[in-house]
């Protein structure tokens, strides 16, 4: 009887906590398989084309690596892309500078911004996976138009 009573109880905070995990954001490394199996999952994705020299991309990263922390976070996983060594990808998605992040729900891109570093609009960029709306881009003026 005592064991259910605080069985339970406890069973109920593990599988809350662990749902709240689970929707948590997560930083990754890029890799093609990684992208694919998001997108056609369509699953919340999202690319940060990230320099090691870049002091935006660092001051982006801090920012991403505070929400993974926090349990409020969006639910996507963030793709990490060295922006030097994947060349190819750049041109196929048209990234013209480091500390770009694209945003996808499945396979259609949700929104774009580059140079962005502040905690509240980053989180804004990341959650319009989740609905219908693009963020426009500054540099991309086509891509402010809803999908």
């Amino acid at each position: 009887m005592h064991c259910t009573r605080f069985a339970r109880p406890l069973l109920a905070t593990a599988l809350l906590l662990s749902s709240a995990l689970a929707q948590a954001l997560t930083l990754a490394p890029y890799s093609a398989q990684a992208l694919a199996k998001a997108q056609q999952a369509g699953e919340p994705v999202a690319l940060h084309f990230h320099a090691t020299w870049c002091p935006t991309c660092a001051a982006q990263t801090k920012v991403l690596k505070a929400m993974q922390a926090d349990a409020k976070s969006p639910n996507i996983t963030v793709l990490v892309a060295d922006y030097d060594k994947e060349v190819a990808l750049k041109k196929q998605l048209k990234v013209q500078q480091q500390s770009t992040l694209i945003v996808y729900k499945g396979a259609t891109e949700k929104a774009r911004s580059s140079g962005e570093t502040q905690a509240e609009a980053l989180t804004t960029l990341l959650q319009s996976a989740q609905g219908p709306c693009i963020r426009p881009d500054h540099d991309h003026p086509d891509r402010g138009r809803p999908a």
